[in-house]
């Protein structure tokens, strides 16, 4: 997608994140008890409604014992050269058939910053090893200020087959010197030239976890929530449907204290869920590599935000500095076509006559990308947008928008949600 000028948007897939959020979806609830000595925790619903609850994913590294060599029981704690630690965390609240996912960055602090003590062992990531599920999810308790009804933990290595089952991972990968990421004690050979490619299995995984080329852990969340919309969008379709059981039977290794019950009330709706993806903004802290919750910051991102857009989001408005003005004239929606039917100049107008005067319209070529709305801080207006048009919307700290920005792709499957637009005439 265009940066401020024509520069396309970078787009990219993720990793433990789609078989979390998807198990979330999925009705994590199907998920087998055995690995978790907890109680499930019994999620009331009133006839005919859909659940109201949170849940806490986290995919936990594999725990080594030997050089390039997995401990055969993963869940020991003795004998390792390489603990488990939780580089992928979200939140997902379920309201009804809402759901909004935080993702929270691996190195976010526990609490007040103590520069006396050790600076890893502070770190969101560290809870699991240290106090185990309960342990990680108070700390993420205490760094969101959420509630947490109940948690799910998966292993990475089990991602691989989820990804195969629902037909692999869509990815342009947009830096000219493509990725690469070769890491012989971790069993890893990722080469990715510039370009559209489709990844199964293993290879989408490696592609899910890799930091370079995308800045920092901050751009990896930003291209991983991109892939969990895509890969999402594919379970209410038949193809979704028939990768339920494999999303349940290699799940050998979760970790749960799920009401198993759950996914008879979720699957019936699976195609209803809105998505709203944001990011746990936060701070450096001076002296370490340690970052610190910003919670004004938070809950302007997160939850419910309605169109309008405050000051304080940080936004600075294209078009009338009115406060009072309508969301849509607050932004300019940076507009780009992967539809390969041209429909952008087609949903400009549309746009500008429903309130967004301010449309810049890009063409891409062809991309299995699954259409979205995304912006960096303007949130309500890109609600507003998603509400509009049916679309998941997500936030996050290194996608290609500037404050006062928000963005669109149109992906092919853009051809099908927006048919109508084949017969639609610009007014004179």
């Amino acid at each position: 997608m265009p940066n401020t000028g024509v520069q396309r948007w970078r787009w990219a897939r993720p990793l433990q994140l789609a078989a979390l959020t998807l198990g979330a979806l999925c009705g994590g609830g199907y998920y087998a008890l055995s690995q978790s000595s907890a109680v499930a925790a019994p999620i009331s619903v009133s006839a005919g409604a859909l659940p109201s609850f949170t849940l806490l994913l986290a995919g936990r590294d594999i725990t080594y014992c030997y050089y390039r060599q997995p401990c055969k029981d993963q869940n020991q704690r003795k004998g390792v050269i390489q603990t488990a630690n939780t580089d992928t965390l979200m939140v997902v609240k379920v309201q009804g058939k809402r759901v909004d996912v935080l993702s929270i960055p691996r190195d976010t602090t526990v609490g007040d910053f103590d520069p006396r003590a050790s600076a890893s062992e502070q770190k969101v990531n560290a809870k699991y090893w240290s106090g185990g599920p309960t342990g990680l999810v108070s700390a993420v308790e205490t760094i969101t200020g959420e509630r947490i009804d109940n948690y799910l933990i998966v292993r990475t290595d089990e991602v691989a087959r989820v990804i195969d089952a629902l037909g692999g991972l869509d990815i342009d990968i947009q830096q000219p010197q493509g990725i690469e990421w070769v890491d012989q004690a971790a069993g890893v050979n990722l080469k990715l030239a510039a370009g559209p490619h489709h990844l199964a299995g293993q290879e989408a995984v490696w592609y899910l976890r890799v930091r370079k080329g995308f800045g920092d852990d901050y751009g990896r969340i930003d291209h991983q929530k991109q892939a969990l919309s895509q890969l999402a969008s594919k379970l209410p379709t038949a193809r979704g449907l028939a990768a339920l059981p494999t999303i349940v039977g290699v799940m050998n290794g979760v970790e749960t204290n799920l009401d198993p019950n759950i996914i008879q009330t979720l699957r019936p709706a699976l195609g209803q869920y809105k998505l709203s993806f944001a990011t746990l903004p936060t701070d450096t802290i001076r002296g370490s590599f340690n970052l610190a919750v910003n919670r004004d910051k938070l809950s302007q991102i997160w939850g419910n935000p309605t169109g309008a857009v405050s000051a304080a989001e940080g936004a600075a408005p294209s078009s009338p500095a009115d406060p009072n003005a309508e969301p849509g004239a607050r932004v300019t929606l940076l507009l780009q076509d992967a539809s390969g039917s041209k429909l952008g100049e087609k949903m400009a107008g549309v746009l500008r006559r429903s309130g967004y005067p301010n449309v810049r319209v890009s063409q891409a070529p062809v991309s299995d990308e699954h259409s979205q709305v995304f912006t960096q801080s303007d949130v309500g207006a890109a609600q507003t947008l998603a509400d509009l048009l049916n679309l998941p919307r997500l936030q996050g700290e290194r996608f290609s928008v500037q404050p006062g920005q928000v963005g669109l792709l149109l992906g092919s499957d853009a051809t099908t949600l927006f048919a109508a637009l084949n017969r639609y005439s610009p007014a004179p």
